[in-house]
């Protein structure tokens, strides 16, 4: 048991914050708004983290103490949640292809921006992030308790008005505005609450990976956390968790296929490197023959009903 964990706890937990990602990146798409600027959230919230506990925080006993690292997800949830209204409301304006579009460009503004200042560590980054625990595994005490939580929320949420006024204006829009629907209004919330999730993660990742730099918010990020949700289902909050889950394992698992020996060296190469290519072509696959992922509503309904 001792070497399963020493070996997938770090893998366990990232899933676990991957399905919290997928859920940042759902939520915008309840409303039919294709954004993609979670990475940039999360990088902005793991800079927050970052920042704090290596300038702020100091503190010369081995552990970081937990009451400040929950002190660091709630500051990096505000900020992000701030300036997930102030890029909102004139991005979602926009519709499709160009909503995408203008949040790959704020994920883009904000990876320079970090890049080009001191206080970030330009392109080294921000090194040594103090530890709150003293093995990764321990992180699902956070982790774990924070998606269940999430979970909960999410299910509520698809059950009372707010989470229905987002079907709705993601199902047509113009019937819902002439339902007395604030399409902006709601749009706005949706996209705030998936920048304050993907804020939260991103405080506790900087302090998981010890280590915080530009390359945690990218394009390459974008297609990544799209992929989670496009494939695992678009149109159920169990689709972004299991989708986070399973292509956040994906490049260990064909990691490990490559290194078992036996194959070609250019399909090994592929396997270790083209994770993106791989990304790319399931996207598109699943949206051919998957148009609303893998998991749909009711689906565990039609599995296990008897005929």
């Amino acid at each position: 048991m001792n070497d399963f964990v020493s070996t997938y706890g770090s893998l366990i937990v990232s899933m676990v914050l991957g399905s919290l990602l997928g859920l940042s990146l759902y939520l915008p798409l309840m409303t039919g708004q294709l954004s993609l600027a979670s990475p940039g959230f999360y990088a902005l919230g793991g800079y927050i983290a970052a920042i704090l506990s290596t300038k702020v925080f100091i503190f010369k006993s081995n552990l970081f103490p937990i009451h400040f690292l929950l002190l660091e997800m709630l500051i990096a949830g505000i900020i992000c949640g701030l300036l997930g209204i102030a890029v909102g409301i004139p991005t979602l304006r926009l519709r499709g292809i160009y909503l995408a579009i203008a949040t790959i460009a704020f994920v883009e503004v904000l990876r320079v921006i970090s890049l080009n200042l001191d206080i970030t560590g330009g392109a080294v980054g921000i090194f040594g992030i103090p530890q709150p625990f003293s093995t990764q595994i321990e992180y699902l005490w956070i982790a774990v308790p924070l998606l269940i939580i999430s979970m909960l929320l999410f299910y509520r949420l698809e059950r009372i008005r707010v989470g229905r006024a987002f079907i709705a204006i993601r199902e047509d829009e113009l019937a819902a505005g002439a339902m007395g629907i604030n399409p902006t209004y709601y749009k706005v919330l949706a996209f705030t609450l998936g920048s304050i999730m993907a804020g939260v993660v991103g405080a506790i990742s900087a302090h998981f990976l010890n280590t915080w730099n530009a390359r945690q918010g990218t394009f390459d990020a974008s297609i990544i956390y799209l992929t989670f949700v496009l494939i695992g289902g678009s149109r159920s909050f169990l689709g972004a968790v299991l989708g986070g889950m399973f292509f956040t394992a994906l490049p260990e698992l064909l990691r490990n296929l490559a290194d078992t020996g036996g194959l070609p060296d250019w399909l090994s190469h592929f396997l270790r490197d083209g994770r993106l290519i791989i990304f790319g072509l399931l996207i598109v696959i699943g949206t051919i023959f998957f148009p609303q992922g893998l998991v749909t509503p009711g689906i565990f309904k039609r599995l296990t009903k008897v005929k």
